[in-house]
């Protein structure tokens, strides 16, 4: 049988096989990887929401630890000290978080 138009045919339904193969191949891998991808980005997040919580139970016992001021003059400057460093450590936060998504992305 050398009929050519039979020849075309199996060599084509060959060709739409292995192309199917190679696809299923392809994207089977790119959903590995994107699992592991979003697995790994899950831990990151996971550990630096620890590392934060670490912090700010750290500096709750120290502020807990320190002496109160006696004088309403010395508890209102250390109330606005404290609110500065509160906003100046939110900035902070807020800057590490957008590097992170920034790089997540």
């Amino acid at each position: 049988m050398n009929n050519p138009v039979v020849h075309a045919f199996f060599i084509g339904r060959a060709l739409a096989e292995a192309i199917s193969e190679r696809t299923e191949q392809f994207v089977s891998e790119s959903l590995s990887s994107l699992g592991r991808f979003d697995a790994e980005q899950r831990e990151n997040l996971r550990r630096f929401t620890e590392e934060v919580l670490a912090r700010a139970q750290q500096e709750e016992a120290e502020a807990l630890s320190r002496p109160a001021p006696t004088g309403t003059e010395a508890s209102t400057q250390d109330l606005q000290a404290t609110i500065d460093n509160l906003r100046a450590e939110i900035a902070q936060v807020r800057s590490a978080l957008q590097q992170y998504r920034a790089t997540a992305s």
